[in-house]
């Protein structure tokens, strides 16, 4: 999977002139919490919700309501925004993408094609994915275990919910309680609660959750 399948496009993008009330009242109609900034067709920095707010005058100033409107009309884009940001290809895979986010503690990149900005990946899309990989939208039981980091592993458990009749409607691994062991959760439909723990007796070394949901 890659970035480009999973951005969000056309990207509302503002202009380092405008002015941040305006700025903020668009973000609000439109639901974002950042933009990339163009000028001329060309990328030039990115704005976040946070950096509009920031800009706005506190609370216990004492300048007068009026006061403080006339400043923060003329407080612009290009003021607050975040210059150079950080981008990523429209081919990058979506797996890359997030370990930058993760990284460098930011919540969305503009995503290119060549010099120009084809869309954006915000962690709300990668929220979006994850309830996808953990097949959450499915109700179907699911099992959490732990097994051994060891090759084969991971295919004796596919093999015995297999034989049994299970459907599996996702699966992932993390990492486990130690480095010997890894932790894997799973949906698998066509196997009932009260039979998965003689399912997988031979092929975990233990299951730490059975559910349904």
């Amino acid at each position: 999977m890659f970035v480009g399948e999973r951005m969000s496009h056309p990207v509302i993008t503002v202009s380092p002139d405008m002015p941040v009330n305006d700025a903020l009242a668009m973000f609000r109609k439109e639901h974002i919490r950042r933009a990339p900034v163009i000028k001329n067709g060309k990328l030039v920095g990115i704005v976040s919700e946070r950096d509009l707010l920031n800009a706005s005058p506190s609370p216990v100033t004492s300048l007068s309501v009026w006061e403080m409107n006339y400043l923060i009309s003329k407080v612009t884009v290009k003021q607050v925004m975040s210059k150079k940001p950080i981008t990523v290809e429209a081919d990058t895979p979506i797996e890359e993408a997030a370990r930058t986010m993760a990284d460098k503690k930011i919540g969305g990149l503009p995503v290119m094609r060549g010099d120009k900005v084809a869309g954006i990946i915000t962690e709300t899309d990668l929220f979006k994915i994850f309830l996808e990989l953990m097949g959450a939208r499915a109700k179907a039981l699911r099992v959490t275990a732990q097994v051994l980091d060891q090759p084969g592993a991971l295919a004796q458990i596919t093999k015995a919910v297999a034989d049994a009749g299970g459907n599996f409607i996702s699966f992932g691994q993390f990492s486990g309680a130690d480095a010997a062991s890894k932790t894997v959760t799973f949906k698998v439909a066509g196997i009932k609660k009260e039979e998965i723990s003689a399912v997988l007796k031979n092929v975990v070394k233990k299951i730490w959750d059975v559910r349904v949901c």
